[in-house]
């Protein structure tokens, strides 16, 4: 992705294209690629959206979110933008626009997640808001997600160092209300971000692509007091899809909340007991880059209209193909025998109209709904 400042307009398309109804980063990327300009990728909409109950947010709309966001002191972010947190970036598929409260730089510089329960004990609150601590005098900026327990006392500890927090809802929604005082902190002191649109009040769904986010600012994972089945583990796992690292605090056999970073742990993540064994984990990884396209090269244009039958007959077999259990793209791509580009049209197509149901990683399927 080439990096480049957006003028206006070109921000409000970006806009209206992600804050199009079914519209998901996988989406905005295929159309980007596709159609090289949000502009274009919003023209040729109709064309390709099946159902015709998707409409473009027009642009008074999206302006007075502009305008809101200025008054509110909101960066909104573009992924090609050289603000955008470069660890975000390099994720498949990044989030395409960001709103963040308070300081960008922050996200320039090495990033570690550290997550929990919210349900957290005493000892583990203590040593979450004492590796944070650390960390951030190491010169680490911590991640986490404003939630009671664990993440509270993460914040707390990097206060002064640097901390970002990414919200479900949007950017200035506090939740929970109990740490409104943390949320006003950290808008001075940090960074709070969202993909999310400005007053958008987060359910239950949100969260998982929430966690992506912290996973993706970050080079590696944290994670302290989880149960074997908690959303902490969807951040860890996220994390390894990512190729980031994964750290684990070992737990008491007796204690629910450790059960899960003591399974990370029997599967291979690095166990954690000090702010020294999280540096030693962090300190040689190279942090993940985004390759920009050689000026030089001019990739072939494609005929789309050309294959407007060839993605008709995979998006048929595509259908076959699914299942309502989430399937990797790669995995789809290659059972269906068609090429790249036209299978990728084909689920692009059943996700605007849909037919299909993707999920924040990029896996796909069938809607039980249609």
């Amino acid at each position: 992705m080439q990096i480049k400042a957006l003028s206006f307009s070109e921000k409000r398309d970006w806009l209206r294209l992600s804050r199009t109804p079914r519209v998901g980063p996988v989406a905005f990327r295929d159309l980007m690629t596709r159609y090289k300009t949000a502009k274009s990728a919003i023209e040729a909409l109709p064309s390709i959206m099946r159902r015709k109950d998707s409409v473009v947010p027009p642009c008074e709309a999206i302006e007075a979110e502009m305008d809101q966001a200025e008054q509110l002191g909101v960066k909104i972010l573009a992924a090609c933008e050289a603000d955008y947190p470069p660890y975000l970036r390099a994720v498949d598929p990044c989030p395409p626009l960001i709103s963040v409260i308070g300081r960008t730089d922050i996200l320039h510089k090495p990033c570690a997640a550290i997550v929990g329960s919210r349900n957290a004990s005493a000892i583990g609150q203590r040593f979450a808001r004492q590796i944070a601590n650390e960390l951030g005098e190491a010169g680490y900026t911590v991640i986490s997600g404003l939630a009671r327990g664990i993440d509270t006392s993460a914040h707390g500890g990097a206060l002064v160092t640097g901390t970002a927090a990414v919200l479900g809802g949007g950017v200035d929604h506090i939740y929970p209300r109990q740490n409104t005082e943390l949320y006003h902190a950290m808008a001075e002191k940090g960074a709070l971000i969202s993909e999310s649109p400005i007053g958008y009040r987060a359910t239950a769904r949100d969260f998982p692509r929430r966690n992506r986010i912290i996973s993706g600012l970050s080079l590696g994972v944290i994670v302290i007091e989880a149960a074997e089945r908690s959303g902490t583990l969807i951040t860890a796992r996220y994390a390894l899809e990512q190729n980031r690292e994964v750290m684990a605090a070992p737990g008491s056999p007796l204690d629910p909340r450790t059960k899960g970073c003591n399974r990370l742990i029997q599967q291979g993540a690095a166990l954690i007991e000090n702010v020294e064994d999280i540096i030693a984990c962090l300190e040689n990884i190279t942090p993940p880059q985004v390759m920009e396209p050689n000026g030089d090269y001019d990739q072939a244009e494609f005929d789309w209209d050309g294959a407007k039958a060839d993605i008709d007959k995979a998006r048929e077999l595509i259908t076959a193909l699914l299942s309502p259990t989430p399937t990797s793209r790669d995995e789809i791509i290659r059972q269906s025998g068609f090429s790249t580009a036209i299978a990728t049209a084909a689920m692009l197509e059943m996700e605007l109209s849909g037919d299909a149901l993707v999920e924040p990683d990029g896996r796909i399927a069938l809607n039980p709904e249609i």
